[in-house]
């Protein structure tokens, strides 16, 4: 019973500072803080994608291919 109050104190506290750093940087930018929330995830998810790119052109898979393919030359 402990364990579990102290999972929602800190799923609290998590949601609690993420809202306090949003309004934050929305005060400091002076921009609404919906605007500033709807960027963050415009930037996730730009920076997943690349990283799904870079990892799919030098996924282990791949690399492993292009080096058997100069072993046979």
């Amino acid at each position: 019973m402990l364990m579990l109050s102290l999972f929602r104190f800190a799923a609290v506290m998590i949601r609690w500072t993420l809202n306090l750093a949003t309004w934050l940087l929305a005060r400091s930018l002076n921009m609404p803080e919906p605007v500033v929330h709807d960027t963050g995830v415009f930037v996730f998810v730009q920076v997943q994608t690349i990283e799904n790119r870079v990892f799919r052109t030098l996924g282990p898979k791949r690399l492993m291919r292009q080096l058997r393919s100069l072993l046979q030359r």
